[in-house]
């Protein structure tokens, strides 16, 4: 299934050169943040029932991102958008303590699938913009991303409504794929 996708928009989307999976649970932002790097305006959203590709230009590299749905009867279906993914982005409702242990379970989960073991990781810490909202060390520490010895990662504050922290975690992406050649 995931193949036959990928074939698809490769017809659509050929001059992509880098594939972004964009995951994290409902309501994190990420469709959000796909349509404000696109367009660079918010759009009224709904909840992704499946996914949304968008070919997104930064810095001379033409990114397709995945926006899969993130429901949890969804989840399970994000398997089949991981091959030949370059980098995962995981995009964390910073204000949502109730639910940081069940993202940080998903995003192990997705981790240890051997399809991402070189992926290269950014995570967008969003709604930086609520009050109350976890600062990015402590959504660093709740996730556990300090235990990811073999991987490279970032975490970005961000606030998807206003596009703060958006391009400063695309140019530490950039560079990271640019001495990666």
């Amino acid at each position: 299934m995931g193949a036959t996708i990928a074939r698809l928009a490769k017809r659509l989307f050929p001059k992509c050169e880098m594939r972004i999976l964009m995951v994290g649970l409902d309501s994190s932002g990420k469709t959000t943040i796909i349509y404000k790097l696109r367009l660079g305006e918010i759009v009224t959203t709904i909840p992704t029932i499946g996914f949304n590709v968008e070919c997104v230009e930064y810095k001379n590299i033409s990114f397709s991102v995945w926006d899969v749905g993130g429901q949890d009867k969804i989840r399970p279906l994000w398997r089949h958008y991981f091959h030949n993914t370059h980098v995962l982005i995981f995009v964390v409702d910073s204000s949502d303590r109730q639910r940081i242990s069940e993202a940080r379970n998903e995003l192990h989960h997705i981790l240890s699938n051997f399809e991402l073991g070189n992926v290269i990781l950014l995570v967008f810490a969003n709604k930086q913009d609520v009050p109350d909202s976890m600062d990015a060390s402590e959504v660093a520490d709740k996730l556990g991303l300090h235990s990811l010895h073999q991987r490279r990662w970032y975490i970005q504050s961000t606030s998807a409504t206003t596009g703060r922290g958006l391009y400063e975690g695309l140019d530490w992406l950039a560079n990271q794929l640019s001495s990666k050649g």
